[in-house]
Parts: C-alpha cells; structure tokens; sequence
C-alpha cells in the first residue's frame, strides 16, 4: 500500500477528495492526515496580501475575521474530522491529527514513523511564503526525504 502525508490548513472538498485518491491510478493508498488551521500559520498581514493577489478584496477586509487560538483548533478539528471521512469514504484508509506548532517538525516526524512514500501539500495559494520559499512544500523538500508534491485547493470549503 502506498502512504502519502497530505498536509492541508482547511477541509478538503470533494473535488480535493477526488484528486488526492486518484493521483495514484488503482494502487491503494493510506493517507496520514496533518491540519494546521489556516488562522495559526500566517499572520493577518500575509493573508491579506495573498488574498489581493488572488483579486479576492472582500476576503483581505475580513482577515481579522479568521479564527485563531483556541477558536481555530476547534474549527481545525471539524475540518480534519470532514476530511478524514470523505478519504475513508473514497475507500482510502485515512488517519489524521492537528498540528499547534512546528509544523515541519510534525511533518518530517510523521514521514519517518509511518514510512511514507510521499508528502502532498495541498493548500490555498500563498504567493508571499511561495515568492520566497517559504512555503510548506518549498520548505518540506529539504527536510522530509521523500518527494513533495505541491497541490492548489479547487475550491473554497
């Protein structure tokens, strides 16, 4: 069985589902799920300039909004719990857990405990960290050992 980590900051949608579970024709894959909400990873400035670029004005007004702390771990959790049931119902296997901190620390931990054959990063554009490679994928590459592969969310959840 093939095992790849899949790091994403908001619930998977079904499109997201359908895309992860068929990258790799007929093989089965177990997925290991990591989550760090998206209101723990960047601060408000970065999200905003992300969202301009994007053309998504009304989004960089309401980036105050975004939930953080203890707020963001519960709506991370739902997101996780949502996502790790439609993988399942894909016939995936799936497991998964929040990450607070560290988040490439969890990640390269993780790949060295399960084995994993790959990492998908599969988030939301992020073209100030992606500028300067100081995104999850860019970031990952030199640490975890396996490849990398860098996904764009096809819609919003």
């Amino acid at each position: 069985m093939f095992t790849s980590v899949l790091m994403i900051e908001k619930a998977l949608t079904s499109a997201d589902v359908e895309f992860v579970t068929t990258l790799h024709g007929e093989e089965r894959v177990s997925f290991e799920v990591l989550l760090q909400p998206r209101g723990e990873q960047a601060d408000r400035l970065l999200r905003a300039i992300d969202d301009v670029a994007l053309g998504e004005l009304d989004d960089a007004v309401r980036e105050g909004e975004t939930p953080e702390g203890e707020e963001a771990l519960s709506v991370g959790q739902r997101a996780l719990e949502v996502s790790l049931a439609a993988l399942r119902t894909s016939g995936s296997e799936a497991r998964g857990r929040l990450i607070e901190d560290h988040p490439l620390d969890a990640l390269k931990s993780l790949v060295e405990e399960v084995g994993a054959d790959e990492v998908i990063v599969l988030t939301d554009p992020h073209y100030v960290e992606e500028f300067f490679h100081r995104d999850w994928a860019s970031r990952a590459r030199h640490k975890v050992g396996v490849p990398v592969l860098k996904l764009f969310s096809h819609s919003k959840a």
